[in-house]
């Protein structure tokens, strides 16, 4: 439990740094980092596996764990990046940095690989540099967080086409 506990502390703290941080700086993200991030997020990353192709938690592989509806986290770009990045300790969530909990630095909510202890994260499909990190954060920014339920519409919009997946 005090494990949770101070994940849950340190994600709040980070959650109202980053607010204050980023209140009027909006970062607009080039449409190349954009498509490479989509790419990065169904393919390399794997996170439809468990996010869906929408990133609504309709996950594509039934083997996979319950990932959140991403469509409607309440997480900031900051957040978004390190949980990419750190995974999510006691829970399902992959860290996609090879380095997460194996330097000293205590870069992934101020833990190394010893404080784990019996939250230990699985391994993820691959792993992600950091431009990689980031260039996700913008697609899920400008195609899925705060974007609403997926509607035939942006189902369009998200393939560049119709598509099967459109049709349901």
């Amino acid at each position: 439990m005090k494990f949770t506990k101070r994940i849950a502390r340190v994600v709040a703290a980070a959650a109202m740094l980053g607010a204050c941080l980023s209140i009027g700086m909006a970062r607009a993200a080039d449409p190349g980092d954009i498509a490479d991030g989509q790419n990065l997020f169904l393919n390399k990353g794997g996170c439809q596996g468990c996010h869906g192709w929408a990133g609504d938690g309709r996950k594509t592989d039934n083997q996979q764990p319950d990932g959140a509806n991403l469509r409607e986290t309440q997480l900031d770009r900051d957040l978004i990046i390190m949980t990419i990045k750190c995974g999510r300790p006691g829970r399902s969530m992959p860290a996609y940095d090879r380095f997460a909990y194996s330097q000293n630095d205590g870069r992934c909510y101020g833990m190394k690989q010893a404080d784990l202890r019996n939250n230990q994260l699985p391994d993820p499909p691959a792993t992600l540099q950091a431009r990689e990190i980031e260039r996700i954060a913008d697609f899920l920014f400008a195609k899925v967080i705060k974007q609403g339920p997926m509607t035939r519409e942006k189902c369009i919009a998200f393939w560049g086409g119709d598509n099967g997946a459109c049709k349901e």
